[in-house]
């Protein structure tokens, strides 16, 4: 049997159709160690700002009954130790969200990333944890008479915490396409 001849002339070869290929992606394992790290980094800035804000709570409302001596000792002790850090982790984290949300706008496939959504959802899983944490303790706390501002503040201090995060990462998840 013969071939058919082809319709092209010789001198051009066949060219197969040309499929644009997105940037290489990294890999699962990079993107577990940029979202560990994005929110350890998160995680160690919103204690740190919560126990800086409690200390200076505290000495805008000193105890009473506590020794003011240790008092002052600890809680500067324990604002540097905030202080120092949120002056490392915070600006950490914002340049890890940062890089991941400037490859996500690059390759619109990386928002699909299960390491990314698993995290994200693990993080929404904390705050909630701590804003109803929160939530039962205010009511215990009102229900026998213990309400006190330096109390109050407090709560409404770990209640913006953890809600700020909380609804950051909610409405970021869900406008995921």
């Amino acid at each position: 049997m013969e071939s058919m001849p082809s319709p092209l002339p010789p001198s051009m070869p066949l060219a197969s159709p040309h499929v644009p290929r997105s940037k290489p992606h990294h890999g699962a394992a990079r993107d577990l160690f940029m979202y560990l790290l994005m929110f350890a980094t998160l995680y160690t800035s919103a204690i740190s700002v919560g126990n800086a804000l409690f200390e200076l709570i505290n000495r805008a409302f000193p105890d009473a009954l506590a020794n003011n001596y240790y008092n002052t000792v600890y809680s500067n002790d324990s604002i540097r130790w905030a202080l120092a850090s949120v002056i490392i982790a915070f600006p950490i984290y914002v340049f890890v969200a940062w890089v991941l949300k400037k490859e996500m706008a690059q390759d619109s496939t990386l928002a699909h990333s299960k390491t990314r959504k698993w995290l994200t959802y693990l993080t929404l899983f904390i705050a909630a944890g701590v804003i109803i944490g929160d939530l039962i303790y205010v009511l215990y706390s009102l229900l026998g008479g213990e309400l006190t501002v330096r109390f109050a503040l407090k709560a409404l201090s770990i209640f913006i915490i953890g809600g700020s995060i909380f609804g950051y990462y909610f409405f970021d998840i869900k406008k995921t396409p």
